[in-house]
């Protein structure tokens, strides 16, 4: 306990993300400061908004800055605490980054209820949880019986929209990379459908599962699948973007004609999540309910060590996940 790795931003990436662009350092762990605490991390986050920060450009969030730690939300055990609020033993999540400890002065932490898994306040019952919560609630609003496809739909987000839209009694279909991932959406998660956009058929099988349209789209992935849902798009579709992977080192972003917006008056909305902070409470407590109650399922990618984060960023960024991306500690 008195040294604490850490991982920080070596350089920004001129084209892909490499395991180069970090690097690893160790740092003596000072004591709680007055008004502070130290938190044991047992899970890291790793999320797709990060490629984004590694840039210097102006963004909606505040760049990487070299030579620091690299932003995430983490999870974990209080071991020091100078605040009143935060008792040593205490479970919280917050903004603790790519490091073994987090000395903090209580600032976007919260505590959590150890009567669900730990790693899930980072998933499901978290930032991802809520970008779906938000998404579908508050742009796509499906109403029972119309369609709605989801993107990466295996993924953190998208797994838990899909879920959401059906208890609300809309036809589901989900866009995944394979039929591993696709199969699960459809066994596991409850999706009507799945369709894989690696395969070569993937075109003709979205054509022939939108006999009668979308209704809404929550994009997470853009590029070419996101180009082929804006062809089955109905009057007053609504379409919710919470990312654009694809496009991240390069791709085309698939954005559709905007002739076609006006025809047929779609309402497409780009959210950040954390712009809505009033509706966290909300999203968080229902979200952690379901899964509590078993009706909201969900699944981890879970890599051991601090060191292997790098490498998970870089897998997350070209699919390498199977639901939420995870670094364990402890």
């Amino acid at each position: 306990m008195s040294v604490n790795k850490q991982i920080v931003l070596a350089s920004r990436p001129t084209g892909a993300v490499a395991p180069a662009n970090f690097r690893l350092v160790e740092q003596p762990l000072p004591s709680a400061w007055d008004g502070w605490l130290i938190v044991r991390n047992h899970y890291v986050s790793l999320d797709p908004y990060m490629r984004g920060r590694l840039s210097d450009a102006k963004s909606y969030a505040r760049p990487q800055q070299i030579d620091e730690v690299m932003g995430a939300g983490t999870v974990g055990e209080v071991i020091q605490s100078n605040r009143s609020e935060f008792a040593v033993g205490d479970f919280v999540t917050g903004p603790g980054g790519w490091q073994e400890y987090s000395l903090t002065d209580g600032m976007g932490w919260r505590k959590v209820d150890r009567g669900i898994p730990l790693s899930a306040y980072l998933g499901v019952v978290g930032m991802p949880g809520v970008t779906a919560w938000y998404g579908l609630n508050e742009i796509i609003k499906p109403k029972a019986g119309e369609t709605v496809v989801v993107s990466a739909a295996s993924g953190a987000v998208g797994g838990v929209v899909g879920q959401l839209a059906k208890l609300k009694g809309a036809n589901v279909v989900g866009i995944a990379g394979g039929a591993e991932k696709c199969a699960y959406v459809r066994d596991e998660l409850g999706f009507d459908a799945c369709l894989d956009h690696k395969s070569e058929r993937f075109e003709g099988e979205m054509s022939a599962s939108m006999q009668d349209g979308l209704d809404g789209l929550f994009e997470n992935v853009g590029g070419e699948p996101f180009r082929q849902c804006m062809k089955h798009i109905n009057d007053f579709g609504r379409v919710a973007i919470c990312g654009l992977i694809a496009s991240y080192e390069s791709a085309p972003t698939g954005l559709p004609d905007m002739m076609l917006v006006l025809r047929r008056r779609i309402r497409i909305e780009g959210f950040i999540v954390s712009d809505h902070l009033d509706l966290w409470p909300q999203a968080l407590a229902e979200l952690g309910g379901l899964v509590a109650s078993g009706r909201l399922k969900y699944r981890e990618t879970v890599r051991e060590g601090l060191e292997a984060a790098p490498q998970a960023l870089v897998d997350l960024l070209h699919g390498g996940n199977f639901g939420k991306m995870l670094i364990k500690l402890v």
